[in-house]
């Protein structure tokens, strides 16, 4: 262990030097751009995110099953509308068929009394 001693004006420097190195870094974290939450993806990328093909998204893209932008010639597709492209594609569980026939019998079928 060692023991160091500072006068008052040195401790008083240090101290100043520390806060101004945290009120940087505070600083710095807060003026830097975070990552855009969107990301836009090129066709190889969307090929790789969804694992297709190429030729595969080309045919999904002219179908109009892929959510997709086009610039001149060029297709992006964004990150977070593939996402929900993909989650549309969930099936439900038997729970949830069954909550939502229960509600859409309770709801749309008066007197009639669903229960199991």
């Amino acid at each position: 262990m060692i023991i160091v001693q500072l006068d008052s004006e040195q401790l008083s420097n240090l101290i100043q030097s520390s806060i101004r190195e945290v009120l940087k870094e505070t600083t710095t974290r807060i003026v830097e751009p975070t990552e855009p939450q969107d990301k836009f993806l090129t066709v190889v990328e969307t090929a790789k995110f969804l694992n297709l093909t190429v030729p595969t998204i080309y045919s999904k893209v002219s179908k109009n099953e892929l959510p997709v932008m086009k610039q001149g010639k060029r297709l992006y597709f964004s990150q977070a509308d593939l996402m929900e492209y993909v989650k549309r594609g969930r099936k439900l569980s038997n729970f949830e068929i069954e909550t939502q026939a229960k509600n859409y019998l309770s709801n749309n079928k008066k007197g009639l009394n669903y229960e199991k």
